[in-house]
């Protein structure tokens, strides 16, 4: 049973319990628990508001998805790892990239390549990319990074994808906006403005290129892995199991780069491509059982394994993501407690009354950052924040379309991926440590600092520009 409450200061408290404690412990899983359990005391629930909370959060739909999308990820990484085509990616691409820089830039490629779509990205790239960063001894933490920093923030910037249809069927119905076809053509225009997004991807670049030097805690993990060889420190919990990272070739397994490797993939971006031109929506989570269920099939025909073995490497693949699985539903039972005590209707009550043209790029990527940090979701920042942001910018444009208008709408898109790059609340971000076996909250401490040096670049950047709209 949701309530219905008035949003008030108690209600950030929750949010930022959980993230406090997370970079205490370093436990996700305790302080999201406790941070829950907080929230439902908070609306007067009770100790039996508990279970209930975890009704309504994992009954949803989206959570249903992606949770089904994580355990075929673990099927698809175990099912690579059995017969031998990761360890034979590589073979073949360290016949290319034989330093830690390059190995970077194939990572920082790869994550490029899978452009549409932010869930597939760091579970692709990680799992691929594992073996090789460990062989050049980059840390696990380095690796996450570039996982999460390919994925929404490249992906927001494609119009070809679900962001970009997400965001712009938000705008349809105001000023000048009365189809999908304008509403797509505002959000094309907004793109140049994504300063935030642009950035990380360049950025990301940058440090993998060894052109921006390593700084903050992921230098210390650098430094830490190139002198020990410890890809990962003393005590981390990776977010993927040793039964999954660990999982044996079998002996019999002779492994076809294109039958076992390249072929999968194909149908993965066949598919989503595919179904996006015509549904005009990624089918991702079909395309991942389809080609678990195909390259299950030419396992069994290669006689890599009989049938129960398949079997039993599917459910090795399943109990590895299982550590995911659990944070994650946490992170939904949060975003359900933020939700009902109305966390960003109360912060977007105490600024909206100061507005100003000027002001309102920068207010709109701060706010949708805080929004999304909190909540760990960018999409529900943008349910928010677009129907507020857009119509107040029109109003100060003069009810037209223009450059004010399309630098709130990217202001919005940036920092609801700006919130959603750096929390420990988020699905990327989960997924991301998952992709490359990496403790959460460190992946999270050392990306921090990265995500925190665009964020103000870009922030001096909307001041500049929020000046020229006064």
């Amino acid at each position: 049973m949701e309530v219905n409450l008035q949003p008030t200061w108690l209600s950030i408290i929750p949010p930022l319990l959980a993230v406090v404690l997370a970079f205490i412990t370093r436990e996700a899983i305790i302080s999201l628990a406790i941070a829950c359990l907080v929230g439902v005391l908070l609306m007067g629930q009770g100790i039996s508001g508990f279970p209930a909370l975890i009704t309504r959060s994992l009954g949803r739909e989206d959570f249903i998805w992606i949770c089904m999308g994580e355990l075929c990820i673990g099927v698809l990484v175990a099912f690579f790892q059995r017969c031998g085509a990761v360890a034979m990616f590589t073979q073949r691409a360290g016949q290319w990239a034989k330093t830690r820089k390059q190995v970077g830039l194939l990572g920082w490629a790869l994550g490029l390549f899978i452009f549409f779509s932010d869930y597939f990205s760091p579970l692709f790239v990680g799992p691929v990319m594992r073996n090789l960063t460990d062989k050049y001894r980059i840390s696990r933490e380095k690796l996450a990074y570039i996982c999460d920093s390919t994925s929404a923030p490249l992906v927001v910037l494609v119009p070809i994808t679900g962001w970009a249809v997400y965001l712009s069927g938000l705008t349809i119905g105001m000023a000048g906006i009365d189809s999908k076809n304008a509403a797509m053509n505002l959000f094309i225009h907004s793109i140049p403005y994504n300063f935030y997004s642009i950035l990380a991807v360049v950025m990301v670049g940058f440090i993998a290129s060894q052109i921006l030097p390593d700084f903050g805690p992921m230098r210390k993990a650098e430094d830490r892995t190139i002198k020990t060889g410890k890809v990962i420190r003393d005590g981390a919990v990776p977010m993927m199991g040793k039964e999954l990272t660990e999982l044996e070739i079998t002996s019999s397994s002779r492994p076809n780069i294109l039958l076992n490797f390249l072929l999968p993939v194909i149908l993965i971006v066949g598919t989503n491509v595919t179904t996006f031109i015509i549904l005009g929506r990624a089918s991702v989570l079909e395309s991942f059982m389809l080609a678990c269920t195909m390259l299950g099939i030419i396992m069994w025909l290669q006689r890599v394994d009989n049938l129960r073995g398949i079997m039993q490497t599917a459910l090795v693949g399943i109990k590895g993501v299982m550590p995911a699985v659990v944070i994650l539903a946490l992170a939904y039972c949060i975003n359900t407690v933020s939700r009902e005590m109305k966390t960003a209707e109360y912060v977007v009550g105490i600024t909206k009354s100061w507005m100003n043209p000027g002001m309102l790029p920068l207010a709109a990527f701060i706010i949708s950052g805080f929004i999304s940090f909190a909540t760990g979701t960018s999409w529900g920042t943008y349910a928010i924040m677009v129907p507020i942001a857009l119509p107040l910018a029109f109003q100060f444009n003069g009810g037209t379309i223009g450059s004010l208008v399309f630098c709130s709408l990217a202001a919005v898109a940036g920092g609801g991926v700006f919130g959603d790059h750096c929390s420990p609340l988020s699905d990327t971000t989960v997924l991301s440590s998952l992709g490359s076996a990496c403790d959460h909250i460190d992946h999270v401490k050392t990306q921090l600092p990265y995500t925190l040096v665009v964020a103000v670049v870009v922030s001096i950047l909307y001041v500049i520009f929020g000046i020229s709209f006064m």
